[in-house]
Formats: C-alpha cells, sequence, structure tokens
C-alpha cells in the first residue's frame, strides 16, 4: 500500500510531543540497562508506530485507542518487509507490538498520560531461540582446549550456559563478583540494574576456579585490570561474537550462535529436566514469568 512504502523511504517526521516521548523512551530504556539490541532497536520500532499515529491525525497520547492500534496492526500486516520479499512475519509484528506496549509502560511509570494495550495477536508464534543440543555443548567445552585463552573459554561458558547470564551481565563481571567459596556468583548490573546472586557448582565452579589460577594471571600480566573475563591485550573483553563462531566451526556446528544462543539453551535444558518454571525464572533474572515462559514452547519442540 502506498503509505506504507512511503513510510520505509521517507523519514519519518515527527511532532515536538512525540519526539520528547521518543527521545526519553530510549534514555528509560538506557536507564533500565536493556541489551544493546533492545536500546537500539525498540526506538526504531517505537517511531514507526509515532509515525503512524501523525498521519492518522493522531497527535497526542489520549488519541490513542483500540480502534486505533487495530488499524496500526492491519497496517504492519499489509506493509512490505524492508530487508527481504513479501511482508512481515508474524514474529516481527508481535515484537511491534511488545514494543507499543513497552512504550505504554514507559509513559505509566514515568508518571506521564498514558494509555491501555489489551490486543492480543492470534496463532502462534514461531520460536525464534535457537537452542544447542547437550551433545552440541559438549563439543563446544571440547573446542575450548587448555591454553590461557581456552580455560577463559571455558569460563565463559561456564558463565554463559551453565549460570545462564545476559551477554551484558557476564561482560560487566569483576573478579571479586566470582564468589568461589561461597559457590555465588554476583550479577550487579542486571536487565533494569537488579542485581541477584546465580548458584555455581560442578564443573561451573571448577572452570572458573582454573581460569582465575591459571587463564586470567597469564591474560591480565602486569595490567591492573579488574574485569573477569580479559582479551589477549589482557583488558575487559567487550565482545565474545568472533570466538565463539571459532569455536562453532571447530565444534562443527553449523548455525551461527551467540552469547544469548547459551543462555536460551541452558533455560531449555532445565525445563527439560523438570526444573519448575518459577525457579528457571528466578535463575534467569526475568522480572516476569511470562518471559520465561517462551522456553515451555521450545522445550516441548525439543523434545
Amino acid at each position: 500500500m502506498d503509505t506504507s512504502t512511503a513510510l520505509i523511504i521517507q523519514p519519518i517526521r515527527l511532532n515536538p510531543l512525540y519526539i520528547r516521548l521518543h527521545a526519553g523512551f530510549g534514555e528509560w530504556l538506557r536507564i533500565l540497562n536493556f541489551e544493546a539490541g533492545s536500546q537500539r532497536n525498540m526506538p526504531k520500532m517505537l517511531a514507526e508506530f509515532l509515525g503512524f499515529l501523525e498521519r492518522n491525525g493522531c497527535m497526542e497520547i489520549s488519541g490513542i485507542h483500540e480502534d486505533l492500534l487495530k488499524s496500526y496492526l492491519s497496517y504492519l500486516g499489509e506493509r512490505p518487509s524492508q530487508t527481504k520479499a513479501g511482508g512481515l512475519s508474524q514474529n516481527y509484528i508481535r515484537k511491534q507490538l511488545q514494543v507499543v506496549r513497552k512504550f505504554s509502560l514507559y509513559l505509566a511509570r514515568t508518571g506521564q498520560q498514558s494509555f491501555e494495550v489489551k490486543l492480543q495477536i492470534k496463532g502462534k508464534s514461531t520460536p525464534v531461540k535457537k537452542i544447542l543440543s547437550g551433545k552440541e555443548i559438549a563439543k563446544l567445552y571440547a573446542a575450548c582446549g587448555d591454553s590461557p585463552l581456552g580455560l577463559r573459554d571455558r569460563a565463559m561458558l561456564a558463565l554463559y550456559y551453565g549460570c545462564g547470564l545476559r551477554k551484558s551481565e557476564g561482560l560487566g563481571l569483576n573478579v571479586q563478583d566470582v564468589q568461589l567459596e561461597k559457590e555465588l556468583v554476583l550479577v550487579r548490573k542486571g536487565k533494569g540494574y537488579k542485581s541477584r546472586f546465580v548458584p555455581l557448582s560442578g564443573r561451573n565452579k571448577a572452570d572458573l576456579e582454573a581460569y582465575l589460577g591459571y587463564g586470567r594471571p597469564y591474560l591480565v600480566g602486569s595490567n591492573k585490570e579488574d574485569a573477569l573475563l580479559l582479551n589477549v591485550n589482557g583488558k575487559r573483553l567487550k565482545t565474545a561474537f568472533e570466538r565463539m563462531q571459532k569455536l562453532r566451526h571447530a565444534s562443527g556446528i553449523r548455525q551461527v550462535i551467540g552469547l544469548h544462543t547459551l543462555r536460551h539453551s541452558i533455560a531449555t535444558h532445565l525445563l527439560q529436566s523438570g526444573m519448575q518454571l518459577e525457579q528457571i525464572q528466578r535463575f534467569l533474572g526475568h522480572s516476569s514469568l511470562e518471559s520465561t515462559q517462551i522456553y515451555t514452547h521450545i522445550a516441548h519442540g525439543e523434545l
């Protein structure tokens, strides 16, 4: 349809109120320590929603109503995709609706006029989270080796698979956050800047102990660095994507994986092993049980 094509090609021009709210939403995501990808993508999706409101004559929050939200979903269902032939996927439309809900929550939480989002998208969504099998996880461990970097990689697997940490949580850890005697890892800056303790035992504890005793001292050298995970220069590791791909190739795993793949995998494996959903919620640091329930669909599919 013509309006959707115009939206993709032309920049979105927002009124002063929407510009302020859009900027405030982005700052709110940053303050609550959302993942970098969410901080980058959610404001873009919100801009599309706000642009849609303007084109339909809604210039303030009080004008948002259920019929207008239904029209927005219809618009998304008709507009072409910018990255592939055809329309938008059901999963992408669900994400757009999630951003609208998150925007209404931001308004309410910051004491501004908000609106209700009662709409639900019918039909099942396709799980998009990539999951590794237990055998594939074992191959990743075997590919690490015993060099200082290999010990670092095993520690990385212990944190992201064994402890189920988010990407930013693991990269932000300092040495003192690993409490070997108490068998705990202290996550100081979780999502929403909420701290939590994650249990550490068995192989996970042994791998972190080996890294701290032998791998990290070699990497840090004479540097004064508090970070737990270090790069080859003895500085805080900022990204592990390339290293994960090297482990993947050495393991013979075909699909592209990242640190979050390990988090999804441990959550699914714990659910398959019989752990209660509420326990997995606390383990992962989810504020809502709804975020954890996605793994029930994945686990059933895997089984």
